[in-house]
């Protein structure tokens, strides 16, 4: 199942290069055919294993010959260029020219696989490859696998799969963002500094341009009827059906008429659609005249201000911002848009990093309180038991987290899960809807009213949540802390809830630990978080995040991730031996991949 893409833009391919030893009269030709198939053996694992956000399968492009001196790497070149290839895997089973045969765009991101044999020195070339790269100023990747494989071995090891796809999918996420846009609508939201947006940081570290709407064009194209009235009437029709209004908790003296309500549903479901077709455009929009409109900003993600001036005139944006990070709305099961509340760009970016890692839908959450074992004793009379016994974080936010957060989708064997957009069932879609509620926005804050969405998180699901921030003098850092959701007894969640607000998604969330002082205990990972907000991807990617996090030259200030799973570039490792300031080192050195 694939999605029309909605961006513009042509998805990046892969390019494999074969290079191999150019010696002619007996030594290229004996090694023509295992250098080629390895290229075809990386080729098929990518394939067959990765897809894009919006379903499409990764294609790979394999040079035409190997590789054995200048002119061949430049016809490479040519095809590469020709067929979009924005990631470049070099492959070999022996010593080949380095300087001659390497892949020298400076952009695009490398790795080189040199197959551990014993014939023909592969792992030399590697060596002697990575070197070159490092002294061009050019980072890459080296592959090599911990066991020694015979010449005829056509299998691509455990070990050296998992470092070609963690490169390829890394890479492939780096190269979706370029050229892309994010979309401000409005501006800073209550003085938080991520929703500053840094125009510079977006274009020099991502290849983001950055776009700015103000907030007002919602109201022009709500009073001007800009936008596609027959999907409005569908959009308020599965609204009304699939979107269960809940309890207004509001004092008596601030709650809504039944008339303000039902205009409050209309402009909320206006906005979905509005803020959607200011990201990607809508070809309908030109059929009713608009056809500036209808061309969107090709937002690859986007935010809205929103608190307070919108807010405190207008219902606020959680519907909408709950809808589009969701993977379904009235027009059936589609990929999730990365949309931030607040205008928070830096968790944004966070978020849209986690997409494109594991195309599935993203939460965003305050990263809101720590909850001691003694603290919630004290509060509910209750131990925390199993992964919580050690204390929770309460993730939560006044509705903008995606439905696929309920945690109502489930794998094979029963268990929650969040898929891809494509495996997701109708049953899975329509378990999310039922097991959320929307009732009226807390006045106190939401003065314009609106809809905030409330379920909890059901069930343990692996996660990983992550932020971008950015600090004087440095740069932009990314923090990592991998964990579980879990389900706390409802006598114990109900208590904890009450105390926040019982009108807002939560989920509690439990850290893995280590010996590492950010990690030592639950208390010291909410204190060392640098940010107000996190964003949550399911499935424990902080690996990922890391390789990710090097190719666009951001060091990582904190992670739990088993230094085993690290994989950065070759280079990273002449920085010295403590990697955490080698990496700090390396990408200090190396600087923004686009500036």
């Amino acid at each position: 199942m694939t999605q029309k893409s909605r961006l513009i833009g042509r998805l990046p391919k892969v390019g494999i290069r074969p290079v191999i030893d150019g010696r002619e009269r007996g030594i290229r030709e004996s090694l023509e055919v295992q250098t080629m198939n390895m290229a075809k053996a990386a080729a098929k694992l990518i394939e067959d294993n990765l897809r894009f956000p919006g379903g499409e399968k990764v294609e790979c492009v394999i040079a035409d010959t190997t590789i054995g001196g200048v002119a061949d790497a430049a016809n490479c070149a040519d095809k590469f260029d020709r067929e979009g290839v924005a990631v470049s895997l070099t492959v070999t089973p022996c010593w080949c020219y380095g300087t001659e045969v390497m892949d020298t765009h400076p952009s695009i991101p490398k790795a080189v696989w040199g197959f551990n044999g014993t014939e023909r020195p592969g792992a030399v070339y590697l060596a002697a490859a990575l070197a070159g790269y490092s002294q061009k100023g050019l980072p890459a990747f080296g592959i090599y696998g911990r066991d020694v494989q015979d010449s005829g071995d056509t299998t691509i090891p455990g070990d050296v799969q998992e470092k070609i796809l963690r490169f390829v999918n890394a890479a492939l996420a780096a190269a979706q963002m370029k050229g892309k846009s994010y979309l401000s609508i409005g501006y800073t939201s209550m003085g938080i500094a991520g929703s500053m947006v840094d125009s510079n940081f977006f274009q020099e570290y991502l290849g983001i341009r950055t776009e700015f709407v103000e907030s007002v064009e919602f109201i022009r194209r709500m009073e001007q009827g800009i936008y596609d009235h027959d999907e409005y009437a569908k959009a308020m029709e599965w609204t009304k059906a699939n979107c269960k209004e809940g309890a207004d908790l509001n004092p008596a003296e601030l709650q809504s008429d039944r008339k303000r309500k039902d205009w409050e549903w209309e402009v909320v479901v206006k906005m979905t659609l509005i803020a959607r077709d200011l990201m990607i455009g809508n070809p309908k929009l030109k059929e009713l005249g608009f056809g500036e409109e209808a061309k969107g900003r090709n937002a690859i993600l986007g935010g809205f201000q929103g608190q307070r001036q919108w807010t405190d005139y207008y219902p606020n944006a959680d519907f909408t911002e709950a809808i589009l990070n969701s993977s379904f709305d009235w027009n059936g099961i589609r990929e999730a848009f990365v949309f931030a509340t607040e205008n928070d760009s830096l968790n944004g970016v966070a978020m849209l990093f986690g997409h494109l890692l594991t195309n599935t839908a993203q939460i965003f959450s305050d990263v809101r309180t720590f909850w001691s074992p003694e603290a919630v004793k004290r509060v509910t009379g209750k131990e925390l038991t199993g992964k919580a016994s050690g204390g929770i974080i309460h993730l939560i936010n006044s509705g903008s987290t995606t439905r696929d957060a309920t945690a109502r989708q489930k794998d094979a064997a029963g268990n929650p899960i969040m898929k891809p957009f494509w495996e997701i069932t109708e049953q899975d879609k329509q378990a999310c809807l039922d097991n959320t509620k929307w009732p009226p926005a807390s006045k106190g804050y939401f003065r314009g009213g609106g809809y905030s969405s409330l379920f909890k998180t059901a069930g343990e699901m692996p996660v990983t949540m992550s932020r971008v921030n950015i600090v004087k003098g440095l740069g932009p850092v990314l923090q990592i802390a991998e964990g579980w959701t879990v389900e706390l007894p409802e006598e114990i969640h109900t208590v904890l809830d009450k105390r926040t607000d019982p009108t807002w998604p939560t989920t509690w969330f439990v850290p893995r630990l280590d010996d590492c002082d950010a990690f030592k205990d639950v208390y010291s990972v909410m204190a060392n978080w640098g940010a107000n907000h996190g964003a949550i991807s399911y499935g424990h990617i902080g690996a990922d995040l890391i390789t990710l996090a090097s190719i666009l030259r951001i060091p990582v200030s904190m992670h739990n991730v088993s230094e085993s799973k690290i994989f950065r570039p070759s280079a990273w490792a002449a920085f010295g031996s403590d990697k955490e300031g080698a990496d700090y080192r390396a990408c200090s050195t190396y600087g923004p991949l686009y500036k």
